[in-house]
C-alpha cells in the first residue's frame, strides 16, 4: 500500500524534527526483526531519551538533503533501516542498543552521523568508552584548578631565588676580589 504525498511529507517533516532534537544518529539494519522484537528495542532506548524510528531511506533523503549536519548520512542508506535518534544519554542509548543486539542476534550497525561526522562501529563504539558527561567535567575543573595553583607556587618562588641571587652577589664579589689579590701577590 504505497502513502499519498501529504502522509510522506508529514513524515519527512517528523524525521526532520527528530534530528533537529538529536545529538546522535544511529543506523541499524533491523531485517529480520518481529515486531515485538522492534517493540523491546524501542522499550530499551525509550529511557536513554532515544526514539527509535523505522522510515523508508528515500524520505530519509529528503529530510536530510538541505542539513549539512546529517548529509553524511545518505552513504549509509542501503537496505532495510532503523533510525536511532538520540536525544540525552549517548553511552547509554548505545549501550542499550548493543545488548538488545547481544539478546536479538539479528541486527547490525550501520554507522551513526554526529555533528556532521559520519561514524563507524568502531567509533560509536568508542564513544561508549568515554566517561560520562560528570566525570568529564570534574576532570576539567581539576585540570583548570590545578592551574592557579602552580602559577601561585611559580611565582612564589620567583622572589625567593631572587632574594637567593641578590644575596649571592656579594659573596661572589668578594670571592671574585680575593682571587685577584691572591693572584696579584703570587704574581709579585
Amino acid at each position: 500500500m504505497s502513502k499519498s504525498r501529504s502522509q510522506k511529507d508529514s513524515i519527512v517533516t517528523d524525521l526532520k524534527s527528530l534530528l533537529q532534537a538529536s545529538q546522535l544518529a544511529l543506523l541499524v539494519d533491523y531485517q529480520g526483526l518481529t515486531v515485538a522484537e522492534v517493540s523491546d528495542l524501542r522499550s530499551r532506548l525509550r529511557p536513554t531519551g532515544t526514539v527509535c524510528k523505522v522510515a523508508k531511506n528515500t524520505l530519509m533523503e529528503l529530510a536530510v538533503q538541505d542539513n549539512p549536519t546529517w548529509q553524511p548520512m545518505t552513504d549509509l542508506l542501503k537496505g532495510p533501516t532503523a533510525f536511532l535518534f538520540v536525544q540525552e544519554d549517548i553511552a547509554g542509548a548505545v549501550k542499550a542498543y548493543q545488548e538488545f543486539q547481544k539478546a536479538a542476534k539479528k541486527t547490525e550497525l550501520k554507522g551513526g552521523v554526529m555533528e556532521g561526522r559520519a561514524l563507524t562501529e568502531a567509533d560509536v563504539k568508542a564513544i561508549v568508552d568515554l566517561p560520562p558527561r560528570e566525570v568529564l567535567l570534574a576532570q576539567i575543573a581539576g585540570a583548570l584548578n590545578a592551574v592557579p595553583s602552580r602559577l601561585a607556587g611559580g611565582l612564589r618562588a620567583v622572589p625567593t631565588q631572587l632574594v637567593t641571587g641578590v644575596n649571592e652577589v656579594p659573596a661572589s664579589l668578594l670571592r671574585a676580589v680575593k682571587a685577584l689579590s691572591e693572584k696579584e701577590g703570587t704574581a709579585a
